[in-house]
């Protein structure tokens, strides 16, 4: 069916538009809280949310929604996702939901669901949630009526959590690290868990006012921590994003780090410790082509998913993998989490570090990137990559690529974007045919 709500990671869209506002917010309450009442228990769900201002009209609604068809509702404040998915499953709770639109600006907001075993919705649930939004809900009445409560130790909890993922025998005492928040839900929970393992923490974006989420900070600005990282002569700098499930590394040289190089160093220290199950690592579509050669020659497999983390997520559980991700920084490591976690998966990086005696430049260059292009085409309306004349380009570049790299051409699940990737070994011929696909589409468009 045609989705007018849900995309590749739950529901996003400019707070108060058309797609999702606060009557829209308490609609899905009432859709997913009718959705998951199963037995004869008492229902509850767990709300958490980023920093936002329009957080608190979000978190509101859906407190109206869930509490209006019977579910009891706890809310955590500002949390990160994998903290809320976490506590779902800790509390028994029937349905979590984060409120979020990760990397995006503040005047965006999403609306991110996790089933009782804390993973995201599969696509059958989100499907009849989102058929269920045009109906009439059956409300509770009287004493079946939700209540809602908020409960004060979330932070401590996912803490906790965090500093479980270090080996219990290691210490951050010798480490100086920059922890980048993005003024975003891990504000308070990152830096705390790594200045409590002993390191010395320098913290920025941690000072949220409800619009300068992923401000020129966080993982998609990395300016900042970067001339950070090196003003301050830190040995690392860890990058978060607004609702902190992805992570960047900043190395002691102020050099940028991407999830392909993290997947790569996990990957490869889990094996040789034989944690790693599977046999290799998913990774999705858009990973470089260079990290396929190095799993290759450790012995391992890339296994690739369509973009989104929730599609690593299946395939990591259907093929018995532990370890998978995404360039961006998702990083999804199913011995600690059920969806990804950036401050868990940089306990992974700053453990090796410690075991290893190594400087994160060392670590963290595993291969050499393959050269590769990704520009992004903004559309209205029609579908430009229907276009005789786009997929005549298209045809053209794979023609080129064969054996030689690879081309990626997708819509993206969140934005009215049409993302063009290409990679292989010459440089110049990526960039020329990355171009000449723009031009197609920008024609069609």
């Amino acid at each position: 069916m045609a989705r007018k709500y849900f995309g590749t990671d739950g529901i996003r869209g400019r707070a108060n538009g058309t797609v999702l506002n606060a009557a829209v917010a308490m609609k899905v309450g009432q859709a997913a809280g009718r959705h998951f009442l199963r037995g004869e228990h008492r229902h509850r769900v767990v709300i958490g949310k980023d920093t936002r201002l329009s957080g608190y009209m979000m978190e509101n609604a859906l407190v109206a929604g869930f509490t209006s068809v019977g579910m009891d509702v706890i809310m955590t404040g500002p949390l990160p996702t994998p903290a809320v998915a976490l506590l779902t499953r800790e509390m028994r709770a029937d349905l979590g939901v984060m409120i979020s639109a990760s990397h995006n600006k503040f005047a965006d907001n999403g609306i991110k669901l996790f089933g009782p075993d804390g993973f995201k919705l599969s696509d059958a649930d989100e499907e009849a949630i989102e058929a269920a939004l045009g109906a009439e809900q059956q409300l509770a009445e009287g004493e079946a009526i939700g209540r809602a409560r908020r409960i004060e130790d979330a932070r401590g909890r996912y803490i906790h959590a965090v500093k479980r993922a270090l080996p219990s025998d290691l210490r951050l005492d010798d480490l100086k690290i920059v922890v980048d928040c993005a003024n975003g839900a891990a504000y308070n929970v990152a830096p705390t868990a790594i200045w409590e393992l002993g390191a010395e923490v320098i913290a920025m974006g941690v000072s949220p006012n409800g619009t300068n989420i992923n401000d020129g900070v966080g993982s998609t600005s990395l300016d900042a921590i970067k001339a950070r990282v090196v003003a301050e002569g830190a040995d690392i700098g860890i990058a978060l994003d607004g609702d902190a499930d992805r992570l960047i590394v900043i190395d002691e040289k102020g050099k940028e780090v991407d999830g392909d190089q993290i997947m790569a160093l996990i990957g490869s220290r889990w094996h040789l410790k034989g944690l790693l199950r599977g046999g290799g690592v998913v990774a999705t579509v858009m990973s470089n082509l260079g990290l396929e050669r190095f799993l290759k020659g450790e012995g391992l497999d890339l296994v690739r998913a369509k973009v989104g983390d929730r599609y690593v997520l299946e395939a990591m559980k259907a093929g018995g993998y532990n370890v998978g991700g995404e360039q961006s920084g998702h990083m999804i490591l199913l011995d600690h989490a059920t969806t990804g976690d950036g401050t868990i998966a940089a306990m992974q990086v700053l453990a090796a570090m410690v075991r290893t005696g190594k400087p994160a430049s060392e670590l963290l260059h595993l291969f050499d990137p393959v050269p590769q292009l990704l520009q992004n085409v903004r559309y209205e309306g029609s579908d430009p990559l229907s276009a005789d004349s786009v997929q005549q380009a298209i045809a053209h570049a794979e023609g080129e690529l064969a054996g030689k790299g690879r081309l990626v051409i997708r819509k993206s699940g969140t934005e009215p974007l049409i993302r063009v990737m290409a990679e292989g070994d010459d440089e110049g011929q990526v960039q020329r045919l990355v171009s000449d696909i723009c031009k197609a589409v920008e024609a069609a468009a």
